[in-house]
This record gives structure tokens, C-alpha cells and sequence, in this order.
């Protein structure tokens, strides 16, 4: 970060002006994150054994101070999301039976992106997204990523999967569908059923230098059950996992009705830790 007194040596107006709201931003986000370390460290000394009052005499605050700090601020979880504004990369597909195809998304991966928008603003972060066009080069080198859509749409971070020593996905001339060892989770969909799966996983950039969490389904229902089942459980998951490499599979009940109301969504196998 620039220090406030060299931005304020700018001569350009203009220049000044511009800076000033690139630092004013940058020590909003470092403020926040750093109160969310705070509330979680408090958090753990309690769980630790020290009372309120021996916190304060520690940080040399009241014990009220203490209590206001436990009960607002950054919630610790949003770590599980990222650190700073989300960028959620999403597999698009190229409209058919038109003369000059344009790039889309299915509208259940796209409503998974509200369900995570909506969810990064409760927990003080921003977000957006963007389409990652056939045949899906997409960028994972960049911190606070969350990526969305199967390795049919993905099939680079189908590669980056390689990594997950417990689950991954495979395709035959039924479809696309998940492998736990033996067991193999086939989308009830296929059958006619109003139910999918979805992988949750955190997998680690190519660079080595960070992760990023990947959602997917088996079909489209799969991918927005993942993220109802984040925003529902996110801080019971930042409370087992915070940032480390994880994966598990999900079974989401969804209307017939309407493929886009996600009804149920459970989990179907363990939550694999990737590292101890």
C-alpha cells in the first residue's frame, strides 16, 4: 500500500483523486480482514478456556469492548469464501440454432451465482462473475476464485481435479458422473428422477501460490444444489475446513416443476481433507 502522505504529494488532481480512492479501498479491505482475524482469534481464546474479562486485561480494552467485538463485525466464516471482492468464473456453452451463436449460461448456474453473490454479502464481500467461453480456458492463477460448472464445460479444471486424491468425475456414453473409489454417484436425473449430484472441493491453482473452491454438478441442478448447500452450512464448513483443500459429494432434491428450487441438499459422502 501506498502511505496517505506520498498520495497526497500527487500533483495531478486528477491522479490524487484516483489514488486516494484505490488506497481509501485497499485499507477498507485490510481493516476488514483483519477484524475478521481478530473476532475468530477471540473467538478461539474462548473456546480455549479464557473468560471475556481475561481477554480484555490481554488487549487492554473493557470487557464490554470485548463482547461488542464478538458479537459484531466481520463473521469469521466469510474466510471460507476469500479474502477480498469474489470473482465466480462460470462454463459457458454457445447458444444453438442461431447464425452467429453468442456465449450463455444455463439459469441454474447462474442462480448459483446469486445463491453465492447473496451469501458474500452477508458476510461483508463483494462479488462477480464472468463467462468462461467453449472451450473453457479458464484462468484459476488469481485469489478469492470460485469456479462453477463441470468438466464437460471445464475440462482444464478437470485436469486440476487430478489433485483430489478421493473424488473426481467421468463420463461414458451415459453421461457425466462422480467417482468415490468404487462407488460411482450417477445423476438420478438421468432416470427420470428431480435429484443430482454436486461436488464441493477446494483444488489448488496450477501456480501453487493458492486454491480456489469449485462447485459442480453431474447436470446444471447439481452445480446450484453445491451452492445452496455452502450458503446453508457455511459456518459449520469454515469451522472444520477455514482455507485448507478439501472435497466431498452432495445429493440435491430439487421441484420438477421448477429445476431452479433447489428443495433438499445433503451430504453423501465424507468431507475428504486433502492435507493433515
Amino acid at each position: 500500500m501506498k502511505d496517505p502522505a506520498a498520495v497526497a504529494t500527487v500533483g495531478d488532481t486528477r491522479e490524487r483523486a484516483r489514488a486516494a480512492h484505490t488506497l481509501i479501498e485497499d485499507y477498507q479491505a485490510a481493516i476488514a480482514e483483519l477484524s475478521r482475524i481478530r473476532r475468530e482469534a477471540l473467538e478461539q481464546l474462548l473456546v480455549d478456556g479464557m473468560t471475556q474479562a481475561q481477554i480484555a486485561d490481554l488487549l487492554d480494552m473493557s470487557r464490554s469492548r470485548v463482547s461488542q467485538l464478538l458479537s459484531a463485525g466481520t463473521r469469521p466464516e466469510r474466510a471460507f469464501l476469500g479474502t477480498g471482492r469474489l470473482t465466480v468464473a462460470i462454463g459457458g456453452k454457445q447458444e444453438s440454432g442461431r447464425h452467429d451463436p453468442g456465449d450463455m449460461l444455463s439459469a441454474e448456474s447462474f442462480a448459483a451465482y446469486n445463491v453465492l453473490a447473496d451469501l458474500a454479502r452477508t458476510v461483508g464481500l463483494d462479488a462477480n462473475y464472468e463467462v468462461v467461453p467453449p472451450p473453457g480456458f479458464v484462468h484459476l492463477n488469481r485469489p478469492n476464485l470460485i469456479v462453477l460448472t463441470s468438466p464437460r464445460l471445464l475440462p482444464f479444471v478437470g485436469q486440476v481435479m487430478e489433485a483430489d486424491p478421493h473424488l473426481r468425475f467421468a463420463s461414458d456414453e451415459r453421461g457425466w458422473y462422480l467417482i468415490d473409489g468404487e462407488t460411482e454417484y450417477r445423476s438420478p436425473r438421468d432416470d427420470g428422477q428431480s435429484a443430482d449430484y454436486g461436488y464441493i472441493g477446494r483444488l489448488p491453482r496450477p501456480d501453487g501460490k493458492g486454491s480456489f473452491l469449485y462447485l459442480a454438478g453431474t447436470h446444471a441442478q447439481g452445480t446450484l444444489g453445491a451452492a445452496h448447500f455452502v450458503a446453508n452450512n457455511l459456518a459449520q464448513l469454515h469451522k472444520e475446513l477455514k482455507s485448507r483443500r478439501f472435497s466431498m459429494v452432495v445429493r440435491c432434491q430439487y421441484d420438477p416443476a421448477n429445476p431452479r428450487k433447489i428443495l433438499s441438499c445433503e451430504r453423501v459422502t465424507p468431507i475428504y481433507r486433502h492435507e493433515s
